[in-house]
Order: structure tokens, then sequence, then C-alpha cells
């Protein structure tokens, strides 16, 4: 981290998904940059995203075993 210049770093508390942009007669979403370095102060986070990486973990193991995937997804969404 040493040498990086910190505007790279977003504190996640302070993140703002984007703000709406007035165009000519409309207004527009315009997002903010997401490909930041993270950091946060509250440790119920590296819960979260353990939780959240656990999940698509599974679901990448799952996606494996069934042969077709879009197949078993359309049969659930029939159902």
């Amino acid at each position: 981290m040493r040498g990086e210049p910190t505007q790279n770093r977003m504190k996640i508390e302070d993140f703002k998904a984007g703000v709406y942009w007035q165009q000519f007669r409309y207004k527009s979403f315009l997002p903010a940059r997401v490909n930041l370095e993270w950091i946060w102060e509250d440790p119920r986070i590296n819960v979260l995203l353990e939780n959240a990486i656990r999940g698509l973990g599974e679901l990448n193991a799952f996606s494996l075993i069934v042969p077709d995937v879009d197949l078993f997804i359309r049969m659930h969404i029939i159902k």
C-alpha cells in the first residue's frame, strides 16, 4: 500500500451508489466507481462477507453437480 494514492481507497460506510444527474428533460443515474480498495471499521461486515463468499462457493459447487443449470432453474421457476 505504500506509494499508492489514497484516492483509490473508499471507506464503505461513506459509499454512495451514485448520483442523479439532471439532463435536458429527465434525470439520469450516474453510478459511482466501485473498482476501489474498500476499507471498513465495522467488524460485522467481515461476517457478512464471509457468509456471502460461502454462499457463492456453494452455488458454484452446485452448478458443477447439475448438468444443465438453465433447465434446472426453469423447472423451479415454472412451479
